[in-house]
């Protein structure tokens, strides 16, 4: 009786830890978006991480009454590349991420983690200025 608990305690645990990899490391999909970077931001209570939003353009939907989101939330691991994306807000950008099945404190809100920027747009100049 006693190998049999024993049995079942390790095939618990390993259980465990299975599902707690495949939840929380396990990269599901990766790709990349694009769109214009609204903002950055670091913020948290006990865990500050850093969270950013890009407005997608482009998107339509196939079936009448449908609606998708415009917004791609992610999160940034890494301060490096937070900081420099905080420094280009509202220009056009590629960004590479990951998607995970669920997010951890520490590593940011959302379950998609951007890793790199792939491309970065400049921002095109108006043909006239208004006159001030």
């Amino acid at each position: 009786m006693k190998k049999i608990g024993m049995w079942a305690a390790a095939l618990l645990l390993v259980g465990a830890v299975l599902f707690g990899y495949f939840r929380f490391y396990f990269v599901f999909g990766e790709g990349v978006k694009s769109g214009e970077l609204n903002y950055v931001v670091r913020k948290g209570v006990l865990f500050k991480t850093y969270e950013g939003k890009l407005i997608q353009t482009g998107i339509r939907s196939k079936t009448a009454g449908s609606v998708q989101s415009y917004e791609f939330e992610f999160s940034v691991e890494r301060k490096e590349l937070a900081e420099r994306l905080m420094m280009l807000g509202g220009r056009t950008l590629e960004l590479h991420y990951k998607e995970y099945f669920g997010a951890l404190p520490w590593r940011g809100f959302t379950k998609f983690v951007v890793d790199s920027i792939v491309a970065v747009e400049r921002a095109p100049l108006p043909e006239s200025l208004p006159e001030i």
